[in-house]
This record gives C-alpha cells, sequence and structure tokens, in this order.
C-alpha cells in the first residue's frame, strides 16, 4: 500500500510543479473591452484581442475554448498554445460556459453523435467522443457515464441509464460500476489487497481486482470538526483554525473582512456559544458542500482555490458551510459558519449570523 501512496503524491506533485514552470499567458481587454487577447507574463502580447462570447479563460496553460465572430457569424474552437485550432463547434458547454481545461485536458462534444470525449493540451483526441458525459480529469482519472439516455425536463435534462466508470487518461477502466460522488477526493487515492479500514475512506473493488479507496470529503470534515475544533472552543484554536481574513456579512454594508485575530477577538463570544451548540444532540443543523465564492473572494490570496477560468476548485478545495436553525422555533434565520479545505487543513473562512450581531 506505501508504494502506491508514494507513487500517487509523486505523479501529482510533479504535475504541480511542471505547471508552476510553464509560462502561462494572461487574457486581457482591448480598449473597448469588448475583444479578448493573452500576453505572456513578461507583458508581451501572445494572441491580439479577437476573442469574444465563450472565451472565460482567464490563464491560458495548454489549451482554451475560444469564441470569435468572423462575417457576421460565430466560430468556436479550442487553441493551443502552439496556435493549433481543434474542435470546431464541438465546445463542451454546461451552465452557459465552456469546460476548462484541468491537468491539461480538456472536454469537448461531438456535434454528430452528442457523445463526449477528452483533448489533451496538444489538441489531441486521447479519450474519443464515446460517453455520454464526463466530469474534469482530477489525478489522471474521471468518472464516465456511457450509453445513457438523455431526457429533457422543461429546459434542463437528466441522464437516465447507462453505466458509470472510473477511467485513467490512457482510457484504461479502472473501476466499473463507479457510482458518481462530488465528496470523493481523487487526490487521495490508495490502491491495496484489502479495504481501508480508514473510516473516512470509501472502498471500491477494481477490476484489477484490487481495492481503490479515496478520502470521502463530508467524513474527513465531521471527523475534524469534533476532533480538532468542538473539543477546544479555545481562542488560540480558533485562531489556529482559522484563515488570516474572517468574510462576514453585516447589514446595511453586506460582505465585509477582517483579520482573523480582530474578527474573533471581537465576536469570540458568539462563536464560541453558537459552535458548543453543535455538541448538543437537540441543535438542529445541517452540513452542506460548496465551492469558493468567486464574487465575495476576489483577492489574491485566494488565486490557488480557483482554476483557470476562475471556477472554484471544489473538488481539492471545497467549502463546508455549517448552517444552524435556531433554538427558538418562533425566531427566523440562520447562522452560517464557512470553512474552506486547505492544504494545512480546513479553515473558518466566512460567519454570517442571523441576529446581524457580529462585530
Amino acid at each position: 500500500m506505501k508504494k502506491s501512496i508514494i507513487l500517487c503524491t509523486f505523479l501529482l506533485l510533479g504535475y504541480s510543479a511542471f505547471a508552476q514552470n510553464k509560462d502561462i499567458w494572461i487574457s486581457f481587454w482591448d480598449k473597448d473591452t469588448t475583444h479578448i487577447g493573452f500576453k505572456d507574463k513578461n507583458g508581451n502580447i501572445k494572441i491580439e484581442p479577437k476573442f469574444m462570447g465563450m472565451t472565460i479563460a482567464h490563464k491560458f496553460e495548454d489549451i482554451i475554448a475560444v469564441s470569435e465572430e468572423e462575417k457576421d457569424s460565430w466560430k468556436s474552437y479550442y487553441l493551443t498554445k502552439a496556435g493549433k485550432i481543434v474542435g470546431r463547434d464541438s465546445l463542451y458547454i454546461f451552465d452557459n460556459g465552456p469546460d476548462c481545461e484541468n491537468e491539461g485536458f480538456i472536454r469537448f462534444k461531438d456535434p454528430k453523435t452528442d457523445k463526449m470525449g477528452f483533448f489533451n493540451g496538444d489538441g489531441k483526441i486521447v479519450i474519443p467522443a464515446d460517453y455520454s458525459d464526463l466530469t474534469k480529469v482530477r489525478n489522471g482519472i474521471f468518472i464516465a457515464l456511457k450509453d445513457a439516455e438523455k431526457e429533457m425536463d422543461g429546459e434542463h435534462f437528466f441522464w437516465k441509464g447507462g453505466k458509470e466508470f472510473l477511467i485513467d487518461t490512457n482510457n484504461k477502466v479502472l473501476i466499473e460500476n463507479f457510482p458518481y460522488n462530488d465528496d470523493l477526493n481523487f487526490y487521495s487515492v490508495e490502491k491495496s489487497k484489502d479495504p481501508s479500514k480508514d473510516p473516512i475512506r470509501e472502498n471500491f473493488l477494481g477490476v484489477d481486482g484490487q481495492y481503490y479507496s479515496f478520502i470521502n470529503f463530508d467524513k474527513e470534515f465531521k471527523s475534524w470538526l469534533k476532533t480538532n475544533l468542538l473539543s477546544d472552543l479555545s481562542k488560540d484554536n480558533l485562531l489556529k483554525h482559522s484563515f488570516d481574513k474572517i468574510t462576514y456579512w453585516k447589514e446595511p454594508n453586506g460582505w465585509m473582512n477582517e483579520p482573523k485575530t480582530k474578527f474573533i477577538s471581537q465576536n469570540y463570544k458568539f462563536i464560541k456559544l453558537k459552535l458548543q451548540e453543535l455538541n448538543a444532540a437537540q441543535t438542529e443543523y445541517f452540513v452542506s458542500s460548496d465551492g469558493l465564492n468567486k464574487f465575495i473572494f476576489e483577492s489574491n490570496e485566494f488565486e490557488i482555490y480557483f482554476n483557470n477560468c476562475r471556477e472554484p476548485k471544489e473538488w481539492i478545495y471545497p467549502v463546508k458551510n455549517i448552517v444552524i436553525s435556531p433554538k427558538n422555533k418562533a425566531d427566523s434565520g440562520q447562522d452560517h459558519f464557512e470553512f474552506l479545505r486547505t492544504e494545512n487543513g480546513y479553515k473558518l473562512i466566512s460567519v454570517s449570523a442571523a441576529k446581524n450581531n457580529l462585530k
């Protein structure tokens, strides 16, 4: 088991180091803010502003989705750093936006078959368009849905039937009948002869007879909350498990932030009392999961928690939101405590109080 853990970690760190050493291009607008181009880190223009519409990448690492106007019509395609154009009119669109590369791979959709595949950073098809749906590549693997039927429900659709697999970027099936789960951390994969006994991990039998296990974010957070935070609600421990800046809601100003030392000092009694309620069996609360809000957390220290298109990387840095209902049923509103998963564990990053009594 140790060998597989070390190998997985090595691959992940190797990719990260490679990405950091790349000459990443940055998007910029023309004077009229109507067209987008790209510059290198020294400010040299690599692509003159000409893209519009579906061009959402803020950073150009390997391959991006672009669109531009040509003779009163639109054309869309994928563009590599070398200037290679691939996948004309084959953009994968989700939530009104195209896909963004992850680990040097980007999804495309064959307009003739409505099936999906992957381009790599060189614009080569590495996963053919054989699948109904695909997740992003995460740690060199992805979930694929095959042979499903699309059913419409008004303006939206859902998939019916089909079979899900866990597959690597060589198109090798690792696990059959792999259920989609947003709470699995694919960067935590371990492989062993026997199922992992770690209570925060989930096990899946691979086609090779070995077990693959992944940390479940929800189980991880709840275990961390009980062991690391609720067991010691001292001011020092709260500071230890807080982000450098705490964002909070205050009427009539809206979202504000303060250094953690000042915020916790001013609101320690409220925070301690509310979190203590989580230890009481009668307290009504739940934990939800989301990504970091790009419209609230805009400063540079949050940049690593977003991808090249400013989408939150919730597949590795989820935000766990504890929502506490009032003790008095006649009271309205709920209290929220948000914790961001970081490289140094979960950190309190945001607080909102139903009674607007934060200082």
